[in-house]
């Protein structure tokens, strides 16, 4: 069973930075997508970023400039670098792999932001 683990998270200060991590256990799928979501408080989960084998990216437009998707060559990890860190990007950040017909989420992880 393919297991998705994100890390990274916590608590940092309106202005700061942070930078996620997500790595699959198996190293056999191949993916073709990854990308992040996050989820706050009463609403609904969110495309983040994605980045595709091609390496070819998408951004919201919330965090347009201020964060960077990317992944490693074997495209069985991947970051989220947050610059510029609000206070609305506090939320449940979500890590999914994509590829063979299947879909892998993470179990999530928090950023907090304090103003």
């Amino acid at each position: 069973q393919v297991q998705v683990v994100e890390s990274g998270g916590g608590l940092v200060e309106a202005g700061g930075s942070l930078r996620l991590s997500c790595t699959a256990s198996t190293t056999v799928v191949r993916f073709n997508t990854l990308g992040w979501y996050r989820q706050a408080p009463g609403k609904q989960r969110e495309l983040v970023a994605s980045i595709t084998r091609r390496g070819s990216t998408e951004y919201s437009n919330a965090v347009k400039g201020r964060f960077t998707i990317s992944r490693t060559s074997a495209m069985f990890t991947t970051f989220l670098q947050m610059n510029n860190l609000k206070p609305e990007d506090t939320a449940v950040y979500y890590c999914n792999m994509a590829g063979e017909g299947q879909v892998y989420w993470g179990q999530g992880i928090q950023v907090t932001v304090s103003s």
